[in-house]
């Protein structure tokens, strides 16, 4: 490809961040600005007249951005050598290659959540804490935002203020100290020990940052300050940072994320360019206009002024109906009218805050006979037949696994129980073994008696793969299936020809094969760190054949001809852990709902309920306060709620407070009633900021509070 042919088809500022190659750019991307372009044909460019392509490090957050972003580059003609891939991959990789500096065997396994949860419920159990009290999944949480700040258990516990962090510390340095010994990281050590490694080793940094002379890394708005300390330690000494992102789809602050990232590169880096993607070629004007304004409401942003060339389009509609299911069955019809028209069900993607929505949603599909695929790509590894032979892979390659030989021991079933297991633990303890030498000493042990043939049976299996050639990994996946007894036993399970479970195993195989022929010098251990960085939208088939369900913060990066955004409702968007927070938990909320809206190109549909289900018992709700953002000249609304049971007729006439609100209707001694405390006197208004609460005396619980804008309230007729 031809110089002209790399700049064919790009706007002046996407040239502009193209061709820049000496120093610091920050590429402020607005939403379907063409970002992927202009990253592919920047790494292209910069192959091809500054650089080779191995000093070219282009970084993303996906695996699935990661391999379309490789294959553009390719079919640049900018050659194979590059590094494209996502931080967990690099610092997975570059963990093998320098780990050793920090202790990190290059073999270490990378445990997923759930087996990240299994050993911290062993660290509370070892701390001699019930994990009745002090939930795994808590702990687990506690530790990996420290782990997110780059805080050791040493660190953690010296700013421990009160007795639960000083718990959770200990916590922590227990399950730090059973990670190292089972030679195995988690996701957040991914990339605190290769922040860890670029920080104290000053040749690793050096040599680094002398083979990634350009360092590209896009959704710069959504890194941690872990990732952010790894791109600057790689660009130090030559100072080639390109950082591409939009700080209005700022989306994951719960994991970590910091938009400051973005916000301050300036200040990083004074002598950085900043270039503008203004410009919008995916979405129709009055999608793009009805986005922009509500994300203009945020104050923690850059300015940017979206346009399009293209057509103004329909009108962004906002649906309300009277239920969830109404709300479902509404979208079906639509879904099932477009389809008839002519569209495909892969042209349409429906959003949603929380999984708990699709429930319903999958109902009304099913009975309109629509076909549709949810992005939770993650549940094939996590299948209790795959993290089966899962187990036996990890363990061939990193014999200190032992959370994995706990696991593969006795599956299938060898009777092998847990006084043996219990003897082997304490043979490895008391002779200073792994478990997995206590295994293949069981002859020695004494306490073993009728378990030693077992074992030894399991011993020379394991022992046989690793004897394998580690690559094609394939070949390995294809005998533990075969050779272990898992085939067997869930062919004997299963029975008929629609075994699931077996066709999983088979499925994960070819997974295997697949790995083989795109990586040709690749091995089961490159293989087993590259599934475990599996993403919810990786697995994904975008070939019109299914409606896509999928949660807003999966949408991020995806685009389709038809949206629906689904439960617009305070408590479901925003979130309800985000209304009595800090304001910028709701501008980041905002921003969630902005990514949503931008992923449509032609038809975007707003839903939202007066009733639903939360917990089993049915609530009135209140509509989102982002669609009274919205403009409200260029918006269709429809109210299509059907005639309810009158069980709520008692209670007055209902104050719509998704309209124009008229504060003055609630003056002191006006009687109005509430669905949860009864009936109760206004005793007045209170402004408090930017917004105004009411101060309300109930009969029965007394005196009570609300943001007037979100409380549902009943007028007492006089």
């Amino acid at each position: 490809m031809s110089f002209d042919d790399l700049m064919e088809q790009l706007t002046e500022p996407q040239r502009a961040a193209v061709v820049h190659t000496d120093g610091p750019l920050l590429v402020l991307a607005g939403a379907g600005s063409g970002k992927t372009r202009v990253i592919t044909r920047r790494a292209a460019y910069i192959a091809r007249t500054v650089a080779r392509p191995d000093q070219v490090l282009a970084i993303t957050f996906t695996n699935k951005a990661a391999g379309e972003m490789r294959d553009r580059i390719l079919a640049l003609g900018a050659g194979g050598r590059m590094w494209v891939c996502t931080f967990h991959s690099l610092c997975a990789r570059l963990l093998r290659e320098y780990g050793h500096a920090i202790g990190i065997r290059p073999n270490f396994s990378i445990f997923d959540r759930a087996d990240s949860r299994t050993l911290v419920r062993d660290a509370i159990t070892k701390c001699g804490l019930s994990t009745d009290n002090w939930q795994p999944r808590t702990a687990l949480a506690k530790i990996s935002e420290a782990k997110t700040r780059l805080q050791t258990p040493a660190a953690f516990e010296a700013a421990a203020f009160d007795f639960t962090s000083k718990t959770y510390s200990g916590v922590y340095a227990e399950y730090q100290r059973m990670l190292q010994e089972q030679n195995a990281c988690d996701f957040d050590d991914l990339l605190m020990l290769v922040a860890r490694v670029l920080d104290e080793q000053d040749d690793i940094r050096a040599e680094l940052s002398d083979r990634f002379r350009y360092v590209l890394i896009d959704e710069y708005q959504d890194t941690n300050h872990a990732q952010y300390l790894i791109a600057n330690h790689l660009a130090r000494a030559h100072r080639n940072i390109c950082a591409t992102g939009d700080p209005d789809q700022s989306i994951y602050a719960w994991r970590g994320a910091d938009i400051r990232n973005i916000l301050d590169f300036e200040a990083d880096y004074e002598d950085a360019q900043v270039v503008r993607l203004e410009q919008n070629f995916r979405s129709t004007g009055l999608i793009l206009s009805a986005a922009s304004c509500l994300i203009s409401k945020n104050e923690r942003r850059k300015p940017k002024i979206l346009w399009t060339a293209g057509e103004a389009g329909a009108r962004v509609c906002v649906l309300g109906c009277a239920d969830e299911t109404h709300e479902a069955t509404q979208i079906a019809e639509r879904v099932r009218q477009y389809c008839e028209d002519g569209g495909e069900p892969g042209d349409v993607g429906i959003f949603y805050r929380v999984n708990a929505l699709t429930r319903v949603l999958e109902d009304a599909f099913r009975a309109a006979k629509l076909p549709y695929q949810i992005a939770r790509g993650v549940e094939f590894y996590a299948r209790k037949e795959i993290k089966d032979v899962l187990s036996y892979l990890r363990l061939i390659v990193n014999p200190a696994d032992e959370t994995a030989l706990l696991r593969a021991i006795n599956t299938p079933a060898r009777g092998i129980g847990k006084v043996t297991l219990q003897r082997l633990k304490m043979y490895a303890q008391n002779n200073g073994v792994s478990l997995d030498q206590a295994v293949a000493e069981a002859d020695k042990n004494a306490e073993l008696k009728t378990a030693k043939k077992k074992l030894r049976v399991f011993a020379d299996l394991i022992q046989g793969f690793r004897e394998m050639p580690g690559s094609p990994a394939h070949k390995i996946v294809d005998a533990v299936v075969k050779q272990s007894g898992l085939e067997a036993a869930l062919g004997e399970a299963g029975g008929g020809i629609d075994n699931e479970p077996l066709e999983n195993v088979y499925e994960l195989v070819t997974a295997a094969r697949q790995y083989d022929q795109e990586n040709p010098d690749g091995s089961l251990s490159g293989w087993l760190h590259q599934i475990s960085l599996v993403s919810d939208v990786d697995s994904l088939q975008m070939n019109g054949g299914a409606v896509t369900f999928m949660t807003l913060h999966a949408a991020k990066g995806l685009e389709f001809p038809v949206v629906f955004i689904v439960g617009l409702e305070e408590g479901l968007l925003p979130h309800r852990r985000t209304q009595d927070e800090d304001p910028l938990a709701v501008e980041e909320e905002r921003r969630l709902a902005f990514v949503g809206m931008t992923r449509a190109m032609r038809q975007l549909t707003l839903t939202h309920s007066k009733y639903r289900m939360v917990r089993g018992i049915t609530e009135r709700t209140i509509a989102s306060r982002f669609l009274r953002e919205l403009p409200s000249d260029e918006i269709e609304r429809e109210d299509l709620e059907v005639e309810r049971d009158r069980s709520h007729a008692h209670l007055g006439r209902f104050s719509e407070t998704c309209c124009a609100l008229d504060d003055s209707m609630y003056y002191p001694g006006r009687r109005v009633r509430h669905e949860d405390y009864g009936e109760g006197k206004v005793i007045r208004l209170e402004p408090r900021g930017r917004s105004v609460y009411i101060r309300i005396h109930f009969l029965d619980v007394g005196e009570r509070s609300f943001a007037l804008e979100h409380v549902p309230l009943y007028i007492v007729e006089e």
